[in-house]
């Protein structure tokens, strides 16, 4: 992937949503909730006023309405200010 997010924007590939309750039901598209956890793939260099703390391969969570999406090669991706990005999973 050629991408490279500028400033203090991060590249994450969201978690794939939940396809299935536990009781096996099958839950359709439409009422699907978007996944609140990522990985980053790419980081930008920061700014002056912020240095960069996230990097590539840290396992986050993010807001709900946070970011943008945008598709590339049919994968979707979020694009995001690292101050969007809620925890680091350890």
């Amino acid at each position: 992937m050629n991408i490279k997010p500028l400033a203090d924007r991060v590249l994450i590939k969201p978690a794939a949503a939940e396809e299935r309750t536990a009781g096996g039901i099958i839950i359709p598209d439409t009422a699907k909730e978007k996944p609140l956890q990522g990985e980053v793939l790419a980081v930008g260099n920061g700014t002056k006023d912020e240095e960069m703390t996230l990097k590539a391969g840290d396992r986050v969570l993010y807001g709900k309405y946070a970011g943008t999406e945008v598709e590339l090669d049919g994968e979707k991706y979020m694009i995001m200010r690292q101050s969007d990005v809620l925890a680091v999973l350890a």
